[in-house]
């Protein structure tokens, strides 16, 4: 996938109505939960947060999950409530500034029913149409780490969710409890108020047959099954029906289950929600499982992931529908202008960069810092936690914006053209300091370079940080190694080491044999940068590539090229199950290679966020991948790699060995450096290895106070 370069947005930035509300344009920031809220109250760090994507042009501002009967039915102690008068004041706060930034409020308003970790925790039964007759299957969890496990489990204090079936009376409660909650909204100033009838929250299990297995008139047909969200919609409606939207969520369909939520019911729950007085349709997804198709839904990582069904709902409604998942800008232009929907919401891309709406409206969509797909800030939400962006560290923390002037403009010099040395030159001219890159290879992008071929969505990021350097105007010098030597001749007052981490090869009997590859041989092939001693192997694997990468500079083109012709042996086996480990037996897979994957422990995929890697796992046993874990390697030979498990001795044939292990972080220029007197800090990788996140993260402390 590739964005268009059309600069011009004028359906997504046209002006939008959704019941008695208007946006200023089409862009919607969806509930993205940022466990930030003190007891329900929101707080100034919330406000902060929501007034970042108002100020920087989002037509709506949708908040995260708002619980209408706080405590009761909440997923976390940190979630906003809508359950007292006492948190209209906090409602008021946010909408007057979200108001004072231009744009509108919707609260997402909801029980979490079968979700509710605080009930769980708090040892209530949780609210459900029925105990489910199912279990979901939790062998993902092999592949988080005892930490991750224990901070999952004190979500709900490690407690098992014991369940009350729903008697009328409850369901009243539920109904009065919501149009309640609607009018503190309206009471609080906001414009909208969404209704969540999905993601297996209450309103969206009474509407399932398949965990709806009620036989009174909330279960059976699909009418019954929508009776109470339509029951609700209407009480909110007779509420405050004149003075908020009323927008519903709704899957248009659930992933991974039998008996799930379909699209052809998703049609016609719309249209009874229509008829109950919904004022707008937002049209999302949801995997069933979270352990085992959150990628699926809610958190797609297809691009444009619901469009189709939302452009199919849009059809037998008369209502505005929004659309959600991925929804890019250009493909948002184009289904807006298409009429397949009215409004897009780009979650994500607006933690990633805040300012998104506005720098499409000045036609600078090449400005747009994009978001990389990464899954670490939702993967807070599983420990309950606030989520971080890898890309935009002021996410959670809006106070490191607007960037300070330096008091003194210094020359600064960047050692390395990767994420952590391109974002560190941008971070510092955009602060006033001068900058001068040099790399040894003959392209920007280091590792990240690499990883764009297994990882596509690398390559937004790699284009927005060379398209940044451009307009920034910073010096680049490529094919120039750093020694004490050419530093000097630049004469900087400062020098950033941002070398990435070291890959050596194998310890090992057979580590040193002319098939085994680590990620720096494959990348130094690839890049056309082999030493001699390496150009040895060049010839018989990938000096061709190299060539072929060196024609185009293009990640995508080399992608699909070796879809066709990738020249190296059938069988391949990869060491080392960590991220690049992972991500490289998948990229060979599908390019039709045996590939075994042998890994020292139990968690593959670390640190790849915890939905990523789930989904990873599964994409490569899907793919063939033979997948060994806590294995000891014990010798290569020029045809296999053998190994052990437990007692157990195995072998496995390789016409090559890639050795993703052993990555440690290390930056021998930088004591050079400041043996010839120089003032160094070093970034990246080559300080810690923590990828894009570490790297993007590390160059913004760096830069903080030079």
């Amino acid at each position: 996938y590739v964005a268009m370069s059309n600069t011009d947005f004028p359906h997504l930035m046209s002006e939008g109505r959704i019941g008695p509300m208007s946006t200023a344009n089409r862009i919607v920031l969806p509930a993205m939960d940022m466990n930030v809220s003190e007891g329900g109250e929101i707080e100034q760090s919330e406000i902060d947060h929501y007034v970042a994507r108002a100020a920087g042009g989002a037509g709506l501002v949708i908040t995260g999950a708002c619980a209408i009967a706080f405590p009761y039915g909440a997923a976390s102690m940190k979630e906003p409530g809508l359950s007292e008068d006492k948190y209209v004041p906090g409602i008021k706060a946010l909408a007057d500034a979200i108001h004072a930034a231009g744009s509108k409020l919707c609260i997402q308003s909801t029980h979490h029913g079968k979700v509710a970790r605080v009930d769980t925790a708090n040892g209530r039964p949780v609210m459900a149409p029925n105990k489910p007759d199912y279990s979901y299957s939790m062998s993902a969890l092999a592949d988080c780490t005892p930490e991750e496990l224990a901070k999952m489990g004190a979500a709900t204090k490690g407690k098992q969710a014991s369940y009350h079936e729903m008697a009328q009376e409850d369901i009243d409660w539920l109904i009065a409890a919501w149009a309640d909650a609607a009018e503190r909204v309206a009471k609080g100033g906001a414009d909208a108020i969404e209704i969540h009838a999905a993601h297996g929250y209450i309103l969206g299990v009474f509407l399932n047959q398949r965990d709806n297995l009620r036989t009174d008139q909330y279960g059976g047909s699909l009418e019954n099954r929508a009776r109470l969200a339509c029951q609700v919609i209407a009480a909110v409606k007779e509420r405050v029906g004149d003075s908020l939207a009323i927008l519903v969520r709704v899957a248009g369909e659930e992933y991974g289950q039998e008996g799930a939520l379909n699209l052809a019911e998703s049609i016609e729950a719309s249209k009874m929600f229509e008829a109950a007085g919904a004022d707008g349709i937002h049209v999302t997804g949801w995997g069933r499982n979270p352990f085992d198709n959150f990628t699926d839904g809610p958190l797609p990582n297809k691009v444009g992931a619901y469009l189709e069904n939302a452009a199919e709902i849009k059809k037998h409604v008369s209502i505005p529908v929004i659309a959600v998942g991925r929804m890019l800008p250009d493909i948002s232009e184009k289904a807006i202008a298409q009429n397949k929907v009215d409004f897009a919401a780009m979650g994500r891309q607006l933690l990633a960069d805040p300012e998104l709406p506005n720098k499409l409206r000045d036609g600078k969509l090449d400005q747009v810092r994009p978001c990389i797909n990464c899954y670490l800030c939702v993967a807070e939400n599983f420990f309950d936690d606030t989520p971080f962006c890898a890309v935009n560290p002021a996410l959670g923390n809006e106070k490191l914006l607007p960037l300070k002037p330096a008091s003194a403009s210094k020359h600064v010099v960047v050692v390395g053209a990767g994420p952590a040395g391109m974002e560190s030159a941008r971070v510092l001219t955009e602060r006033g300091h001068r900058v001068t890159i040099v790399d040894k290879a003959d392209r920007l992008g280091g590792t990240m370079w690499f990883s764009t071929m297994t990882t596509p969505d690398n390559e937004r990021l790699l284009r927005w940080l060379k398209s940044e350097l451009k307009r920034l105007r910073v010096a680049v010098k490529l094919n120039t190694p750093a020694t004490a030597e050419t530093i000097r001749g630049l004469n900087p007052d400062h020098v950033i080491v941002a070398t990435g981490a070291v890959r050596p090869k194998p310890d090992m009997p057979g580590g040193d044999l002319p098939n085994v590859q680590t990620g720096d041989t494959l990348r130094a092939m690839m890049l056309g940068t082999a030493t001699a001693e390496e150009a040895g192997l060049v010839l018989s694997t990938m000096g061709k590539l190299g060539r072929l990468s060196g024609l185009t500079k293009s990640p995508e083109f080399v992608r699909q090229f070796t879809k066709f012709w990738l020249p190296m042996g059938k069988d391949v086996v990869v060491i080392g199950g960590s991220l690049v480990g992972l991500e490289l037996a998948e990229f060979l897979a599908e390019r039709g290679r045996n590939v075994t994957l042998v890994h020292e422990s139990q968690q593959l995929g670390l640190p790849l966020a915890m939905p990523r890697r789930w989904t990873a796992v599964k994409e490569n046993l899907a793919h063939g991948v033979k997948i060994h874990r806590n294995v000891s390697v014990t010798r290569i030979t020029e045809k296999t790699v053998e190994w052990t498990e437990g007692e157990e001795q195995f072998s496995a044939p390789a016409d090559m060995v890639i050795y993703a292990d052993g990555t440690t972080s290390a930056a021998p220029v930088a004591d050079q450096l400041r043996g010839a007197g120089f003032s160094v800090d070093v970034i990246g990788d080559a300080s810690a290895v923590n990828y894009i996140h570490g790297a993007v993260h590390s160059a913004w402390k760096a830069t903080a106070d030079l």
